[in-house]
Parts: C-alpha cells; structure tokens; sequence
C-alpha cells in the first residue's frame, strides 16, 4: 500500500482549516452583528487556530434549539392574543409625566408587544432581608399559586425559610411552580433541599439544560437570567436579586456581600410578569399551550398611581430590543443621568450615548463595584474610563461590598430596573427582564437608593486614573477588543 505524503496531509489539513475559517468569516458577515462582535470574532478565527473555529462554533451561534424554537413562536401566537387585550386597557395621562415617556414606552411596546399599564402600587426593597420577609409574608399568604424563576438559586442561609414556606404553600394545595437556571443553579439542583421540595410537590424545573451532547446542537451560554415572583397571580416582584444569601454566596471571592434591590408590585403588570414566567415555563415543560390560560393570568385591578412597562427580552425576542430601548433612555436625559450596574462592558452605541449626554450637559453619573468578581469584566469596562472622564462623566466606585444592583434614573421622573447589565451578554445573550417605570414618586425612591450607594462609594479622578500602571492599560486595551462578547 502506497505511503501518504506527509506534506500532502499536512496541506490537506492547512487548507481544509482555511476553508473553514473562511466559511466562517463568511457567515459572521452575513449575521450583520454589531461592528464590534463582527471584528471580534474574526479576530478569533484569523488569530487563534484549530481554537478560533472551535469557540465559534460552541458559542458564536443564538442557536436554542430546533423543538424549543418552534415552541417558542407556538407560544407566542397564544401570547399575542393575550397581549392585545391587556393593551386594550392601557389608558395613560402622559402629560402628566416625562416629556421622552411616552415615545420610550412606544418604543417598548414595538419591540415586546407590552404597552405601558397604570394603576400600580411599588414597593421598593432595599436590601436581602427585607425582600425575604416580604416574599415569606406573600408565600405564607398564597391560596393558588407561587412562582418563582431565578438565575441563582442556592439553599443556605435564608433560603431555607423560603423551601419551607413553599413546602408549605404545597401542601395545602397551592400550585408551587420553581423555574432555575440549569448554570447558575446547578449545585442547588442536585442539592438535598432541592429533592426536599421536589418530594413535598413543588414543581422544579431547569431551564436552559446543559448537557455534552446538547452542545453539538445548542449554545450553552444562552442563559436565563431573569428574576421574577408572581403570587396568585396578584403580587410580583421582580429586580437584580438571585435567591442566594448574601452571608453565605460566594463569600471567598474577595469582594464582599453582594447588594441588591427588589421590587414588589400590585397591578395590571403582574400579568405581564406571570405570562412572562409561564413562556418560559412552557418552553421548558411543554405542558401545552392551555397553561397560558389557567395558571392565574388574570385580570388584575389598578392598584395605585404609577405606570410602568414590563420588558422582556432574550435571544427569542426581537434580538436588539433592551439594547435599543436603553440607547432611547440614555438620550431622552435631558438634566441627570445616574447609572448603577455592576459588569459596565459597553460597546461603541452606549459610549457615544453616555459622552454625548456629558457634553450636552447632562449630569451623567456612572456606579460601579470598586472589587468585581469578573476580572475580564473588570478590565474591559475600566477601557472605557478614560473617554468618560474626559467627556465630564462622574464616575463612582462602591466601596464596601460588591453592588449588584442594576439601576437607571433619568432626570428624577423614569427609572428602570431589573436583571439587565450594561454588558453585551445581558443586552444581546440573556434572557432578561426590565422594569421601567414612568412615576416621579417611585423613580425617586430608586434615585434616593442610588444616592445611598453613592455615598458609600468614591470618586475617580481623571489624573489619578491616567497614572495607572502601563500593564493595567495593556490588559484594558487587549480586553476591550473581547468587549463585545463578555
């Protein structure tokens, strides 16, 4: 039998590997992502072999899956339906609030499908402690169903006293539905007290499996990000919170208790924020279309004064629709701009939005974890400091834990919060959920929350910043590059 060249083989295998990187290229340019991702990920392919494609192939595709793809515009059929009678009722008095509101919410509403609903009462939640006794108090109280969807969830601490009031929320009969993150909750899921809820008839589920096989078909770092309570279907709550104690999460990481704030909310959007839980619940379950009907979606009365607009968005909706929506309330400012958000990696649309605010005199403030757990997060965000100074931006670093809370204030009159970061992996990768709300009052209670962070935190200064270390520069200059992906 004839011997192979070995030089043949190797040019074989060199130009089949250019044919892939080619294709590749090919395809990125096709997707027509953000400029920033696109020169990334050709970088990647062009400068690291056989590891490039690879990477690209694991994790540079939205791909959720065929069958959850095809439940998921299943769904949303059903959604739509229902989406259009809950707008019928929106009837909002937008002279009464900010001049930029109503065209935000009209904007919102084009991407989502969610209008903007009045008549809500808001309780802002500060801290771990008090967004537990509350949920206890709910919980305790249910008589039809609980449901709960987090990233994180993980037994110790005080979350035990929640697996116990829903164990006994269950055993009397009240439909307890738990919805986690097959990630950020994999240790809880295998965990004793999971069983325990398991045995007691709460139904737990995990969303977004992960598995070696799956990986040939799905990307693994889609991930489910949201937060969110519905209790009978009247109270929710929903923020930047995970169902981890903060005494007990992640306490050798160096950085301190995580801080974060909830919101409880009574009115018409706590139909939107079940129906968002139960889409997912569906994706995951497959328990048929009819749960979208029954499982408490029902008509909640006004309960106050404030008008707010739940925003979903994840990698199945409209793709760029918070990355959108965010870049229109950045430019509505028109006196302050205050920002809280720990993993700050923008790209080049929310830089420009945030100098251009500076230079039009806006009052911009940006709050950031002094210590973060990611330190590509960490070097990339920071790459973005020198522009900001100079453009007159203040920028604040927390000092005492690591501020978890994502925030955003404009001019006093709208507040957003939720689960969303200022990174690309919340604004184009994860499924997420966001609170905007167009009330002066509740937007001064989450302004008044972001003044307390302010105070604990200290200022940078531009010529302390610009006499960093040239290493710290070259690791920000490196990174940022990876910024659109992080």
């Amino acid at each position: 039998m004839e011997e192979v060249e070995p030089g043949l083989v190797s040019a074989l295998v060199l130009g089949g590997h250019m044919l892939l990187v080619a294709g590749l290229a090919v395809r990125i340019l096709f997707r027509k992502l953000p400029v920033g991702a696109t020169l990334a990920w050709l970088i990647i392919l062009f400068v690291l072999p056989v590891f490039g494609p690879a990477l690209y192939l694991f994790i540079g595709e939205n791909r959720l899956g065929r069958k959850r793809a095809q439940r998921w515009r299943d769904i949303h059929d059903l959604y739509r339906e229902w989406q259009s009678r809950l707008n019928a009722r929106a009837a909002v008095d937008w002279d009464l609030l900010h001049p930029r509101a109503r065209s935000l919410s009209r904007h919102g509403e084009s991407v989502t499908g969610f209008s903007a609903l009045q008549g809500h009462a808001l309780e802002l939640l500060p801290d771990w402690d008090s967004f537990v006794d509350a949920l206890l108090a709910d919980i305790d109280a249910a008589e039809s169903s609980c449901h709960l969807e987090f990233y994180i969830w993980e037994a110790a601490g005080r979350v035990a006293e929640v697996c116990a009031a829903l164990e006994r929320a269950a055993d009397r009969g009240v439909v307890c539905r738990v919805l986690v993150d097959d990630v950020g909750s994999g240790d809880f899921l295998k965990s004793r007290a999971a069983a325990a809820l398991r045995k007691a008839g709460v139904q737990l589920v995990s969303s977004l499996p992960v598995g070696i096989f799956r990986m040939l078909f799905v990307r693994m770092d889609l991930r489910n990000h949201r937060k969110i309570v519905v209790i009978d279907g009247s109270v929710a709550y929903t923020g930047s919170m995970n169902l981890a104690d903060p005494a007990h999460f992640k306490t050798d990481a160096g950085v301190g208790r995580w801080v974060d704030a909830m919101a409880r909310i009574q009115g018409p959007a706590v139909e939107v924020l079940n129906g968002a839980f139960l889409e997912d619940w569906e994706l995951e379950t497959d328990e048929g279309m009819a749960i979208l009907e029954t499982a408490d979606i029902r008509s909640v009365p006004e309960q106050g004064d404030a008008v707010v607009q739940v925003v979903p968005s994840g990698p199945g909706l409209n793709r760029a629709s918070i990355h959108q929506l965010l870049l229109s309330l950045l430019y509505a400012a028109e006196r302050e701009l205050v920002l809280t958000t720990p993993y700050f990696v923008p790209d080049d649309s929310i830089l420009t939005a945030l100098v251009s605010a500076a230079r039009r005199g806006v009052a911009v403030t940006l709050n950031v974890p002094a210590r973060l757990d990611s330190v590509l997060a960490r070097y990339a965000g920071a790459a973005c400091f020198e522009d900001l100074l100079a453009a007159g931006v203040r920028i604040a670093r927390y000092e005492p834990d690591l501020l978890h809370t994502k925030a955003i204030t404009v001019d006093g009159r709208i507040a957003v919060i939720g689960s969303v970061n200022l990174d690309m992996r919340s604004l184009w990768l994860n499924f997420e959920i966001s609170l905007f709300i167009y009330d002066r009052a509740a937007t001064a209670r989450v302004r008044l929350l972001q003044q307390e962070y302010l105070e604990a935190s200290s200022d940078l200064q531009a010529a302390a910043w610009r006499k960093r270390r040239p290493m710290a520069r070259l690791a920000e200059g490196v990174l940022r590059l990876f910024g659109p992906m992080l």
